[in-house]
């Protein structure tokens, strides 16, 4: 194909389906290579490729959490290396660095092509992958902390392959500091297996379009979502649009933790302010600034047409402001292994919150607010080996106006599956008692929220068990008079006798013990009809 010096509605189409095709294949690649469950079977991981300057320009329809801040990691990778080699893998999952937590760790690939018979560095694919264990204090890396370093091990940006050579110090390091190791060995081979199916595209890509329509299409592809960000916010009335509301605690003391966002709209630009949010915490329900952007991109992105692009231009028309020091953006060495999975899910509350006022008709009440974190691990008698499970889970969505919310689904900055039983019992010495809907969780409203889950499990081993669970002492907020949805509840049957967990908590759990999660249902969005609602 011969090299154009225009671009087209028809050409600038057909190049952004190819480039999603490509993030969409790194993550097939990732799923079928993978080891772990939660990888293999849950998909929590994300793909994306970046230009030349870190700037966003394609992503598979992943994880919101991850992509939005993936290009804080590009950045720090960019910042600590001033040379690239073909064959380089840079490994991080340093919060403080362009991380979210711990366990998400991202692998990032400078993508060099062949152009006129020399290698050329292009750009640069990236994934990151949630590792159901990365050490730290208690199995699952997800454990009731007040230090990021009881957390897990901290990886800076670090060449973990260097000109296709293994850093296999690094590696033998990395792998000493977890508790399932041929897992983690696996699910890191898949993510470099996935960034190498993305080098081998692109070039076929190159070898199509040439180099330079490539980057001409690149730019026109990031400025199209910049205009279509932009008329989107245009489209919402200018003003001043405040909204807060409040995590249940931070696990260490049991005040609630509010955070607070004064939204402003002007024009084409949306300024989002987290100050008034509370001081970073002690326990781990701290976020770092990456995630508090992520989160806020994601309820623009939201607002948008569902065929708009994601990419870099998404995100130029908003500002956010997260003040330093507070739990929207915490100093180190604050534990944050929440941030990324609860204090998110909070952040997207509290901005559409925000909107509702100036977009009545359009935003949905609250859903779940939560990822219902568990984590568990012990010995598995069938391999003599340690085991570390790690599952979120869903819940109800908010309803929408005229709309109810769906049930049992993840919600917002989740955007996972659930573990289907027969892979959870083949992998773990845990047992599957019940799996529903939690009927009538879900707030009354002209339109109804969706309902939760429940789920019940027997442990067979002792198992050493952490709970990260959101909205239950708080419950997801109705909108235009809808009613909220119900909160979750955690219980535990201990010889006999079953009590009521907190919604933060660690324990031990003996051979027999059942542990029933309740996740909550999603508000109600319209003043309820009393007719309407006694049919249901």
């Amino acid at each position: 194909m011969s090299e154009k010096t225009t671009v087209n509605p028809i050409s600038l189409e057909l190049f952004r389906s190819a480039l999603t095709a490509i993030a969409e294949e790194m993550g097939v690649v990732l799923t079928r290579s993978s080891y772990s469950p939660n990888i293999k079977e849950r998909r929590d991981f994300s793909c994306a490729l970046f230009d030349l300057d870190g700037r966003l320009v394609a992503q598979a329809a992943h994880i919101p959490v991850h992509l939005g801040s993936m290009p804080d990691s590009v950045a720090s990778a960019l910042d600590t290396f001033d040379h690239f080699s073909p064959g380089d893998i840079i490994a991080l999952n340093d919060p403080f660095l362009g991380g979210t937590h711990l366990p998400d760790i991202t692998l990032i690939a400078p993508v060099y092509v062949q152009v006129d018979g020399e290698q050329r560095l292009i750009g640069f694919a990236a994934n990151r992958a949630h590792h159901s264990d990365v050490g730290g204090m208690s199995p699952g890396s997800m454990p009731m902390a007040t230090e990021i370093h009881q957390e897990g091990i901290i990886i800076p940006p670090v060449k973990l392959w260097e000109a296709d050579h293994p850093n296999q110090v690094l590696l033998d390091v990395l792998l000493r500091n977890v508790r399932t190791p041929d897992e983690r060995r696996g699910d890191l081979a898949a993510q470099i297996a996935a960034n190498r199916t993305a080098i081998r595209r692109m070039q076929e890509l190159i070898d199509r379009w040439g180099l330079s329509t490539t980057e001409e299409h690149i730019d026109a592809l990031i400025a199209y979502a910049e205009r279509i960000a932009r008329a989107t916010i245009k489209a919402i009335p200018d003003g001043h649009y405040e909204f807060t509301d409040r995590l249940d605690n931070d696990g260490v003391s049991d005040e609630p933790v509010p955070i607070a966002a004064m939204v402003t709209v002007q024009g084409d630009t949306i300024t989002v302010d987290f100050t008034g949010s509370a001081q970073q915490t002690r326990g781990n329900v701290n976020a770092v600034a990456a995630v508090a952007k992520s989160a806020t991109y994601y309820v623009v992105r939201c607002l948008m047409p569902e065929d708009a692009p994601m990419n870099h231009g998404t995100f130029a028309p908003v500002t956010v402001i997260a003040p330093e020091g507070t739990v929207v953006n915490a100093r180190q060495p604050a534990a944050v292994a929440q941030g990324n999975v609860e204090t998110s899910q909070r952040i997207t509350d509290v901005v559409f919150g925000a909107l509702a006022t100036a977009l009545p008709d359009i935003v949905p009440a609250a859903s779940q607010g939560t990822m219902n974190n568990i984590t568990a691990g012990g010995i598995d008698p069938r391999t003599g080996q340690p085991f570390a499970y790690y599952e979120t889970m869903g819940g109800g969505m908010g309803a929408r106006p005229e709309l109810d919310g769906l049930s049992g689904v993840h919600t917002h900055m989740s955007n996972t599956l659930n573990t289907p039983v027969e892979a959870f019992e083949y992998a773990y010495p845990m047992r599957v008692n019940a799996y529903r809907l939690r009927d009538h969780s879900g707030g009354h409203g002209a339109a109804r929220g969706g309902d939760g889950l429940v789920r019940e499990f027997t442990f067979e081993v002792p198992t050493e068990v952490t709970l990260l669970t959101e909205r239950r002492s708080t419950s997801p907020y109705g909108l235009q008079g809808g009613e909220p949805g119900m909160r979750g509840e955690n219980r535990l049957q201990h010889e006999g006798q079953e009590n009521v967990l907190p919604g933060k908590v660690h324990f031990q759990a003996t051979p027999g013990d059942k542990l029933t999660i309740l996740s909550p249902g999603g508000g109600g969005w319209g003043k309820p009809d009393e007719e309407n609602e006694a049919g249901r």
